[in-house]
C-alpha cells in the first residue's frame, strides 16, 4: 500500500503555499477557489488511504466488490422468485385437493 505521507505530501505543499499567498496578497476570488480545491483534493486522498483504497489494486479490487454485489443481488432475486414460484405451486396443489374433495373425488378412489 501507498504510504499516506507520499500522497498527501505534494497537496499540503500547495495548500500551504496558496495559504501563505492569501495572506500576503489578501484573499483573492482565484486564490480561494484554489484553497477549497486543493483542500478537497487533499480530503478525498485522506479518505482513499484511510479506507485502502490508494494503491495501484484499487480500481480493480472496486471492480471485483462491483461484480460480487451484483451476483449476490442476482442471486437474492432468483431466490425471491424461486420462493414466489413453489408458494403459487403449492396453493395450486390445495386448491386442487380443495376441488377434489368437495367434488367426492376421494371416494372413486
Amino acid at each position: 500500500m501507498i504510504p499516506p505521507s507520499s500522497i498527501t505530501a505534494p497537496r499540503e505543499e500547495m495548500l500551504a503555499t496558496l495559504l501563505a499567498q492569501a495572506n500576503s496578497e489578501g484573499a483573492r476570488l482565484d486564490t480561494l477557489k484554489a484553497i477549497v480545491e486543493e483542500t478537497s483534493e487533499l480530503a478525498a486522498d485522506r479518505v482513499l488511504v484511510k479506507l485502502g483504497l490508494a494503491d495501484a489494486n484499487a480500481e480493480e479490487d472496486l471492480g471485483e466488490l462491483r461484480e460480487l454485489l451484483a451476483a449476490w443481488r442476482d442471486a437474492k432475486s432468483s431466490a425471491w422468485k424461486a420462493l414466489v414460484g413453489w408458494a403459487v405451486r403449492a396453493g395450486l396443489a390445495l386448491l386442487l385437493i380443495g376441488i377434489a374433495v368437495r367434488l367426492g373425488v376421494w371416494d372413486l378412489l
